[in-house]
């Protein structure tokens, strides 16, 4: 099978600021009818019916779930899903947080992991690597997209918050632009992945902070979600 994945941007939706305009985020406040139609704009772009897009109900934990068929409902209190067969599409929304997708083709595993610094901290992206392994992948054949998220330039902490992360996912102590205390959460993801015998990490550089073409709840505060998602289809 041949693995499918998309990330959005802010550009194309019915969203009004400050939510302008492809937000896909049910919870930040936005007009539901508005991201209503960005949900349903984003399953037609895709050639997918709207149940066939899952997403999640996310509170920064690591709880996993796994699916098998189409949905309407967000999975309640859940920051990874893994999705078992081909047409599936998994998602996760962020606007600063690490978006990871996670495939094993041969399998016919893919999921979709939530990895802030609470998330990255305790441990979701090894729970999620667990419900793959499950469900039937293989960490050898699994690759992996880190998206787009605050770079460490961008993410200032506090000397504790950067010692306490550090000890919990290594690599991801770094200094901001300014010379102070940061955070570079996708390298210490990425020596997760690797640390676990992830047989392929790609990394989409843009930080959500630097860039406006993407959502960042750092820069603007009140703000949309864009989404990253990924999905199996059948080889032609």
């Amino acid at each position: 099978m041949r693995v499918r994945r998309v990330v959005t941007t802010r550009a194309g939706g019915r969203s009004v600021a400050p939510y302008d305009s492809f937000n896909l985020g049910d919870h930040v406040g936005d007009d539901p009818a508005a991201v209503a139609a960005n949900q349903q704009r984003l399953a037609g772009e895709l050639g997918l019916p709207g149940d066939h897009i899952i997403w999640m109900e996310q509170v920064h934990g690591r709880t996993t779930a796994v699916v098998a068929q189409p949905r309407t409902e967000p999975l309640e209190a859940t920051d990874a899903v893994v999705a078992t067969g081909p047409g599936l599409a998994v998602a996760v929304r962020v606007a600063d947080c690490v978006p990871i997708l996670l495939s094993d083709a041969d399998a016919g595993v893919v999921a979709a992991v939530h990895a802030g610094r609470v998330g990255a901290r305790v441990g979701v992206l090894p729970a999620a690597l667990e419900a793959m392994r499950q469900a039937g992948a293989r960490v050898a054949h699994t690759e992996a997209l880190l998206g787009p998220a605050v770079c460490g330039e961008c993410y200032e902490v506090p000397a504790a918050m950067q010692a306490d992360v550090e000890a919990h996912l290594p690599g991801s102590a770094t200094k901001t632009r300014k010379g102070t205390p940061g955070l570079d959460l996708r390298a210490g993801l990425w020596r997760q992945l690797a640390a676990a015998g992830v047989a392929k990490v790609g990394v989409d550089p843009r930080c959500t902070v630097e860039d406006r073409t993407l959502f960042s709840h750092r820069r603007d505060g009140t703000t949309g979600r864009l989404a990253a998602l990924t999905w199996l289809e059948p080889d032609s």
